[in-house]
């Protein structure tokens, strides 16, 4: 494969490379495709969070209630995270991150 440099100055718009966008699928695209596509990249996107989470939990080894127990958080709401009901937010989100990467030190602060 080639590779290619290419300088782009953001103050110059003519610098910026044109794409290879197919302009008339984007004019013939309607706002109900738009919004079916934005409902299905957020299934997806759920579904993700779900799959993280159930691997995390699994990565430690813990049941959904041994997990749930050890992180203080309701078992109902694990398994909304694992079925992709629900998706983890905020300080969750950052503890199954912090999980992941260093699950000793993450259960040891906990206990």
């Amino acid at each position: 494969m080639k590779k290619v440099r290419i300088t782009v100055n953001l103050s110059d718009p003519s610098s910026v490379p044109m794409g290879r966008a197919d302009l008339a699928r984007i004019d013939a695209t309607t706002e109900e495709d738009i919004a079916r596509q934005a409902a299905a990249d957020d299934a997806e996107a759920m579904q993700d969070a779900a799959r993280f989470a159930k691997r995390v939990r699994r990565r430690l080894g813990l049941s959904q209630a041994q997990f749930s127990e050890r992180i203080d958080v309701p078992i109902e709401t694990i398994r909304n995270w694992e079925q992709g009901k629900r998706s983890p937010t905020g300080a969750a989100k950052s503890l199954l991150k912090i999980l992941d990467k260093a699950p000793e030190v993450a259960l040891a602060v906990l206990h």
